[in-house]
């Protein structure tokens, strides 16, 4: 039995969290979505298991408390965490912030600015996506999901 899919959607401004999340409805994706407004509310999240596994983290990179860099170098040094997939949501075409995302193992780099079309794909991208790919349970232990 294929198990849904979860989005972390960890995002500050309000706006873009309302436009992703009026995308995937417009695109009938019915995934649940949770989202943590920095990368410190969504790595407690995480480590204290509110958000179900299997899981895709959508992240931005500019954000308070701790960006999306620094939460990026945190999941991949916890033994938990490491192996969760992420896909960069970010303003920044930064190749510094490109080359660090990459460096952490990031599945993809979107930049935001390409709503319109470009941003829609990126939605039926998401959702092709895990519908194909076997992904990680959270425990380190256990087999893979599909």
């Amino acid at each position: 039995m294929d198990k849904i899919v979860t989005i972390l959607l960890v995002e500050d401004d309000d706006v873009d969290a309302m436009a992703i999340e009026r995308s995937f409805i417009k695109h009938r994706i019915a995934n649940p979505i949770i989202r943590a407004h920095d990368g410190k509310s969504a790595l407690e999240m995480l480590r204290s298991n509110k958000v179900d596994s299997p899981y895709i983290i959508l992240l931005d990179l500019n954000m308070p408390r701790m960006g999306g860099i620094e939460f990026l170098e945190s999941i991949r040094k916890d033994v938990s965490l490491k192996r969760s997939v992420v896909f960069v949501l970010t303003t920044s075409k930064d190749d510094k912030d490109v080359v660090a995302a990459y460096d952490n193992f990031v599945a993809g780099y979107f930049i935001k600015e390409d709503s319109g079309i470009g941003f829609h794909n990126v939605v039926e991208l998401l959702s092709g996506y895990w519908k194909i790919v076997h992904l990680p349970d959270k425990d380190p232990n256990k087999k893979l999901i599909k």
